[in-house]
């Protein structure tokens, strides 16, 4: 007779990790919580804000705190994110670490091919809203144009300076929601090199993982972050001095955890383009030289083995 199978054991249950938001001109958030609790989440965050707010603490911390294979959930989407844009952003970026999201009230579920199609119809409604924007705007200033009105704002033009102030203020907040939305992007690169090593290698690093910062955008970033209490004031510390030979393995260990699926050779690659140069001499990095410095940098306790 033929043996039965024995069942595979179940795999391990995900962590659901819950997130409740109050508005401001709410009192409480127990129903969010009742929900979030009756949907197996062990442990829920709590946060009071408007959703216009671009400073959410608790929420930024909790980002942060999130592991491959935990599952993020929200009552209702409305409660994460500001819009369809940073809902994506945080979303995506969730995805990368591994990390799933879930709405309760919501077809958005990230386990679930279900889910992930929602997001990609939502990620094609935000698209369409894009350009529809864009394109009226267009049609509106042909009109005016053709009314014989001249576009833009009549206050600028005439120097008003309140005018003058609503424009800069406008603009500040569009900047602060940029980061906001992109700051899971480079942030956590930002906070594995800083202020151990100089912002020309944090900015060489990242822009190695599709970035295109310069030294002088990264540091009003991170400036921008540290002022709104959405960073920590420690990442704009003035980088050590160190001797050479340490410089490099800390060098080689910040790049290793800052990506690590790259094999030594692409390290050592990565070396050569920022022009550091061999330990021992040379004009080019070997794979062997990055891994002797990989295991001074285990050693040391810079990587986890």
């Amino acid at each position: 007779m033929a043996r039965s199978a024995i069942p595979n054991p179940d795999p391990a249950p995900r962590r659901l990790i819950g997130y409740a938001r109050v508005s401001t001109e709410d009192q409480v958030n127990d129903a969010q919580v009742d929900e979030l609790r009756a949907a197996g989440c062990y442990r829920i965050h709590q946060e009071h804000g408007s959703g216009a707010s671009r400073v959410r603490p608790i929420l930024n911390k909790l980002l942060r705190e999130l592991v491959s294979g935990d599952v993020l959930v929200v009552v209702r989407l409305d409660r994460l994110a500001r819009s369809v844009s940073h809902l994506l952003a945080v979303i995506e970026d969730l995805e990368k670490r591994g990390v799933h999201f879930r709405s309760l009230r919501d077809p958005i579920d990230t386990s679930t091919p279900q889910g992930m199609f929602s997001l990609q119809v939502l990620g094609a409604v935000a698209q369409l809203e894009r350009a529809l924007i864009a394109e009226r705007t267009k049609a509106g200033m042909m009109a005016a144009r053709a009314r014989g009105r001249l576009a833009g704002n009549p206050g600028l033009r005439e120097r008003r300076p309140e005018a003058v102030r609503a424009v800069a203020a406008a603009r500040n907040r569009a900047y602060l929601d940029e980061l906001i939305s992109s700051a899971q992007t480079w942030l956590p690169t930002v906070r594995k090199l800083r202020p151990q090593h100089s912002w020309d290698n944090v900015v060489l690093i990242l822009n190695r993982k599709g970035h295109s910062w310069t030294v002088e955008r990264l540091r009003r970033a991170v400036h921008r972050m540290v002022r709104e209490k959405l960073a920590e004031p420690e990442l704009l510390a003035r980088s050590p001095r160190r001797p050479p030979e340490d410089n490099l393995m800390k060098l080689v260990a910040a790049i290793a955890i800052a990506d690590p699926d790259l094999s030594l050779r692409e390290i050592a690659a990565q070396l050569d383009q920022m022009h550091e140069r061999p330990p021992r001499g040379g004009r080019k990095w070997q794979p062997s030289s990055v891994r002797a410095l990989l295991d001074e940098a285990r050693r040391f306790g810079l990587i986890r083995l």
